[in-house]
């Protein structure tokens, strides 16, 4: 028998065996309705032991995955409460004003029903934890030999601390229904211009994101006068990315444009290749047309339609109405027009 040939029949016989193992494995320990995703995790596991991988590589891996087990753990019993994230700089003293008006927002954003994330340092972060209050705040910390978790959530269950900046990153997006900047260094530019690239090229739902500084202030005020002068002029982003942010010195106006966002828009997920848009109540067939007629141009075909909840959500949020398109993904400034089309049906 030609040696491809045993060689073939030896792994075939290898895979069917590593098969069965993590079949029996999985249906004794990992039941449930993720037991598929769990068992390809584990196949994950055994091609990474086939490929040697090094030993830092397995504990970036184990540890990232340990990390992120917890995280998913204590935001779970909240995850019905909209979350906004805040970010800015951790040297902000106490009494500057944009520690002030950082106070202020959270605790207006809490008034509102909302719970508050920062990355549980001092500066904003603290100011956004003091407005919110230690029951309705989330903290999300990194390891740095420089920065301790502020007194405010440094003892509270809802406080996760991170060794990775990755792990971190996706865990504030993962949470966050929207995210607001104060003024700040590199951290916050950094968290900024991440959340605006992953909706930029939907890798992350659309959320409301709004620059706030204090009355007067002019920190955001020159940095989207940088992004329009460099970034917009010179066709690095298009006019419709504008619209992916709001930049502010007024704490009410930050807060209506998040909960504007939110006026009808529920959330999305795509469905089979389609972008389902999930509505708190229905638009008139009038207003579709409408939409139909304005935004033709985020469509790759069809029109945007009304449906009702589709098998593959698995009932998730299954009582909303729906809008159904097959989206252009490279539009989503675009589409953040769209959203903010719907929300205004009635007013």
């Amino acid at each position: 028998m030609p040696k491809d040939a045993t060689e073939g029949r030896t792994n075939a016989g290898t895979r069917a065996a590593r098969e069965a193992a993590i079949a029996d494995f999985a249906g004794e320990w990992l039941a449930g309705e993720n037991q598929d995703l769990y068992s390809e995790i584990l196949v994950t596991l055994c091609r990474l032991a086939r490929d040697n991988a090094s030993r830092g590589d397995a504990k970036l891996l184990h540890k990232a995955l340990q990390e992120l087990r917890y995280g998913f753990k204590v935001f779970a019993p909240w995850r019905e409460i909209r979350k906004v994230s805040i970010f800015g700089s951790a040297r902000t003293r106490e009494d500057a004003p944009a520690y002030k008006v950082a106070e202020q927002f959270a605790r207006k954003m809490c008034e509102n029903d909302w719970m508050v994330i920062t990355g549980a340092g001092d500066g904003i972060m603290k100011a956004g934890h003091g407005g919110a209050g230690v029951e309705k705040s989330f903290g999300v910390a990194i390891r740095l030999p420089f920065e301790q978790s502020n007194t405010i959530i440094a003892d509270d269950p809802k406080l996760v601390t991170f060794r990775y900046f990755f792990t971190r990153k996706l865990m504030f997006m993962k949470e966050s229904h929207a995210v607001v900047l104060f003024p700040g260094g590199f951290g916050t530019h950094d968290e900024g211009y991440e959340a605006l690239v992953l909706m930029q090229t939907g890798k992350a739902p659309i959320v409301p994101m709004v620059m706030l500084e204090p009355a007067g202030g002019s920190f955001w005020q020159h940095w989207r006068g940088y992004v329009t002068g460099e970034l917009l002029r010179t066709g690095m982003i298009s006019e419709n990315d504008m619209s992916l942010f709001h930049v502010t010195d007024d704490i009410d106006d930050a807060v209506r444009e998040i909960q504007r966002f939110y006026r009808i828009y529920h959330s999305q997920r795509y469905v089979n290749g389609d972008l389902i848009l999930r509505l708190n109540r229905s638009i008139s067939s009038a207003r579709l047309d409408r939409l139909n007629g304005e935004y033709s141009d985020l469509l790759e075909s069809g029109a945007i339609e009304a449906c009702d909840a589709l098998p593959e959500e698995n009932g998730e949020y299954e009582s909303k109405p729906r809008l159904r398109m097959r989206f252009n993904r490279q539009r989503y400034g675009r589409l953040r027009q769209l959203i903010d089309a719907i929300n205004r049906d009635g007013e």
